[in-house]
């Protein structure tokens, strides 16, 4: 695929994916950003949200919890801390994952971040309709 990166997903869990894509649309800590072919090489936190990825066969959605991206002119590697594809979810599952987030949020000290992680799980929620 002309243009494209090399698009690895994993969690302690499992390998997500492994494909040749597009643009990856990343919910970075600092704010979405999309990674495509000749992209500078960075390495950004990922905050809870939905990380997408298009492909020559379609757009693929995962929701993520956390974790880094490692981003070069010809890949994107994402280690997340948690992710499900949106496709797998079920509001048991979503349930779960917030439970996870919110509970490692409230250990926190600085009250800012973790209002903004809730906020962000919020709309992580509502963007899945679950």
């Amino acid at each position: 695929m002309a243009g494209s990166v090399q698009f690895d997903l994993v969690s302690p869990e499992r390998r997500l994916a492994s494909v040749q894509a597009s643009e990856v649309q990343i919910p970075g800590a600092m704010g979405d950003l999309t990674a495509m072919e000749g992209h500078a090489p960075a390495i950004t936190t990922l905050r809870p949200g939905i990380l997408r990825v298009v492909a020559p066969d379609g757009t693929r959605a995962y929701v993520v919890t956390g974790g880094f991206a490692e981003i070069t002119a010809t890949g994107v590697s994402v280690l997340a801390e948690r992710a499900v594809p949106v496709d797998e979810l079920t509001p048991a599952t979503l349930d779960a994952l917030v439970a996870d987030v919110s509970a490692a949020a409230t250990l926190g000290s600085d009250k800012d971040s973790s209002d903004k992680m809730m906020a962000d799980l919020n709309a992580m929620r509502a963007a899945v309709g679950l």
